[in-house]
């Protein structure tokens, strides 16, 4: 360990990093004998993973506060030190640190998904205090999935998603392409191993021919930059992998139809030397219209300089060109990094407090929502998604997400002027709400005191959380008492539909639990969200309903009831394959909502000129007919014959990472096991995630449970549940 500790050292040296050394020397002592004897996955010492996360900090000339809270990222969460020893012993500085990359693994949470989320909640707050704690953060991600091949296959896949819709797309937003890049391919070696090394062996087939082509460019551009006396760069650039991956997905193309799989950057020392070499370059070679973009001029969000052009190259072969400064270049690589405030001889704290202002809007934004998974989305929405920038009548630029309306820049300039919209013109022309914004546009917002405000469509219409939020306090505020009302009404109708009793609505431990929960504080305030659309109150009335059931199973077993009415004879199966006992030749028939199949536990309902209906014993409306004195009279005994030869029809969800052939393997494997098929629906929702319900026919449970074990293995299948018809 100590061959490493002087590494690191020398590392914080090199970047003129020389006083605090000592707290790193204390820090990477703390940290190894508390991670002492803990290995990881892969079977090498635990420590080994924070001095990993040190060096990438150090790599991008980090403090030492900043690489001595990386050395101790874990320890709270691994070993038995606690936040108060860390602040005793480092510092409240670190100690900050620390405690907002430590995950919340150590309090109760109703799902996987719920934890994360507010693990990134917390990370955020503490972001807002020091910006330091993502990058931490980030550095650890960036080592988790260099190292993720020990990992289970399943973990895998759950890692890289989570880094490729989150964490990547954060480093994007502090502008750390470099890491940003890296996180994106790591990730997409693991979501798809076949897409990616496809990719790779693609590229590296072309490697000789296409670096030829760049040598070529390149000694071009040297020579005439020579003529020109600019003091210049020039290296080639291939695109990563990831982008190249999206390309082809987005786009439905081959390799071989992407034209720009590399770039040409020239680095210059000034902002004059950039546009100049652009008039070079356009003088050269022949520029592709409308691939032009100005980033020094207006940079992006995320600080990103530089010009793009894309030009038609030697032998009719077009190329993408980067030209920026050493200064851009730097920013453009790690971002919030480059210009971090508290390095020394750094100046222009302010301005780096001005380019985290949106961390302070995301926190702003949140205090109003009522959970979660609402934090969640507006990261995806407002943080990740592209950008378009458009201009206010008076030249100022105001950046939005990708699919942005006149609402959505209405309310990012301020709310009054949202809840006071009654029109908008883009460009001088009158144009609809909902009309989308593209990069450049002009617009100009009409307002007028007597405007009634926002009203329900215009919640269809906002992109951004931020328009959507001001628009729900707006009508919880105005139309508060209606919405209750309303609410109200929608609540008991959902009770009713499921055939739960309307006096569950004020039972005291449905409420203490759930609405707190979901953000409530009494039940008008759900009824009253309910009442206006809000998806809170939805997950909430879902969430009860479930608990509801629960609790009306768990009072009395249908079983129970069942067994009131056995009648003490003997009976013969009928065609159905199922013995109603006490009675021969009559009528069965087994019921859909349930769909019973041999080895289910079932009871016998008999119906009104019908016959006997057969359920599975936790069909909830066998469950629900408990509550009528007349229907529970009509249960009676039924139980399987010995020998069944019918099939009977089951209903199976399956949800799996959408890729090609996956129906096909599925069909394979119903065909193997000589299953029927009888219907079969399929899509794909968000995030590249395939639903397919396929109903099958089985002989009974041991059957059924022998196909859901096959198709659980199919590749990228994540679940097999069987379904009510």
């Amino acid at each position: 360990m100590q061959t490493q500790l002087e590494n690191l050292l020398k590392k914080l040296k090199n970047n003129n990093v020389a006083k605090d050394l000592d707290i790193v020397v204390k820090a990477f002592d703390f940290a190894c004998k508390k991670h002492d004897g803990q290995l990881r996955a892969s079977g090498e010492p635990f420590f080994m993973h924070p001095i990993a996360v040190a060096n990438i900090l150090a790599d991008m000339e980090f403090d030492a506060s900043s690489v001595a809270a990386a050395l101790l990222h874990d320890v709270v969460e691994d070993t038995d030190a606690t936040d108060e020893e860390i602040q005793r012993e480092f510092g409240e500085n670190i100690a900050l640190l620390v405690s907002g990359v430590t995950k919340l693994g150590k309090i109760p949470y109703a799902s996987n998904e719920e934890q994360q989320i507010e693990n990134l909640r917390k990370m955020f707050l503490a972001m807002a205090k020091d910006v330091r704690v993502i990058l931490i953060k980030l550095a650890d991600r960036l080592h988790n999935m260099r190292t993720l091949k020990s990992m289970p296959e399943h973990k895998q896949r759950e890692k890289a998603r989570e880094t490729l819709e989150v964490f990547a797309p954060l480093a994007h937003r502090l502008g750390m392409s470099k890491i940003k890049m890296e996180l994106e391919d790591l990730s997409l070696r693991y979501i798809d191993p076949i897409g990616y090394y496809e990719i790779v062996d693609s590229i590296r087939q072309k490697k000789g021919e296409r670096e030829r082509y760049i040598s070529d460019i390149i000694s071009i551009f040297t020579q005439r930059l020579e003529k020109l006396g600019i003091d210049a760069h020039v290296e080639g650039r291939a695109k990563h992998f990831y982008s190249i991956y999206r390309k082809m997905f987005m786009q439905n193309k081959t390799i071989d139809e992407i034209y720009d799989l590399f770039a040409v950057r020239v680095i210059v020392n000034t902002d004059a030397d950039c546009y100049a070499v652009l008039g070079m370059v356009h003088e050269l070679f022949m520029p592709i219209p409308g691939r032009f973009k100005d980033y020094i001029a207006m940079p992006k969000p995320n600080m990103y300089q530089s010009l793009h052009s894309t030009v038609i190259g030697p032998n009719g072969t077009p190329f993408e060109i980067q030209i920026r400064t050493w200064e851009m270049h730097r920013t453009a690589e790690n971002g919030i990094a480059a210009h971090w405030k508290y390095k020394e001889g750094i100046s222009g704290k302010s301005d780096i407090d001005n380019k985290l202002e949106w961390i302070k809007q995301l926190l702003e934004i949140q205090k109003d929502m009522t959970n979660a998974e609402d934090f969640m989305q507006t990261l995806k929405i407002d943080m990740f998604s592209d950008e378009v920038f458009v201009f206010t009548p008076k030249g100022d630029v105001i950046s939005l997400p990708a699919g942005a309306t006149p609402i959505d820049f209405a309310y990012a300039i301020h709310s009054a002027v949202g809840n006071k919209m009654q029109g908008a013109k883009v460009n001088g022309k009158i144009v609809t709400l909902d009309t989308i914004l593209e990069n450049g546009d002009i617009i100009e917002i009409n307002t007028s005191n007597s405007s009634r405000g926002p009203n329900l469509d215009w919640l269809k219409i906002a992109k951004t959380s931020q328009a959507r939020n001001k628009i729900n306090q707006f009508l919880k505020k105005e139309n508060r008492a209606e919405n209750i009302i309303k609410g109200k009404e929608i609540f008991e109708k959902e009770l009713k539909k499921s055939g739960i009793p309307a006096t569950y609505i004020n039972k005291t431990e449905m409420l203490e639990e759930l609405l707190p929960k979901y953000g409530f504080k009494q039940l008008d305030d759900v009824f009253a969200t309910l009442g206006y659309g809000g998806s809170s109150a939805g997950k909430y009335l879902a969430k009860f309903k479930e608990k509801c059931k629960k609790d009306i199973s768990s009072h009395q077993d249908i079983g129970d009831i069942a067994e009131k009415f056995v009648v003490k004879t003997t009976a013969k199966a009928n065609h159905s394959g199922v013995v109603v006992e006490g009675i021969d030749n009559c009528l069965v028939r087994i019921s859909h909502c349930c769909s019973p199949v041999p080895g289910d536990q079932i009871v016998g309902y008999v119906t009104r000129g019908r016959g006997v209906a057969v359920h599975r014993k936790d069909c909830i409306n066998i469950v629900n007919a408990k509550f009528s004195p007349e229907e529970e009279q009509r249960f009676i005994n039924v139980y399987w014959a010995q020998e069944v030869v019918n099939d009977f029809q089951a209903l199976l969800c399956i949800t799996a990472i959408d890729r090609n052939s996956l129906l096909v393997d599925i069909m394979t494997v119903t065909a193997e096991l000589k299953i029927p098929t009888k219907g079969l629906n399929a899509r794909t929702v968000k995030n590249n995630v395939a639903i397919i319900e396929i109903s099958i026919e089985i002989k009974n449970t041991e059957h059924l449970e022998n196909a859901i074990k096959k198709l659980k293995q199919i590749d990228g299948v994540q679940s097999v549940i069987r379904r009510r018809q």
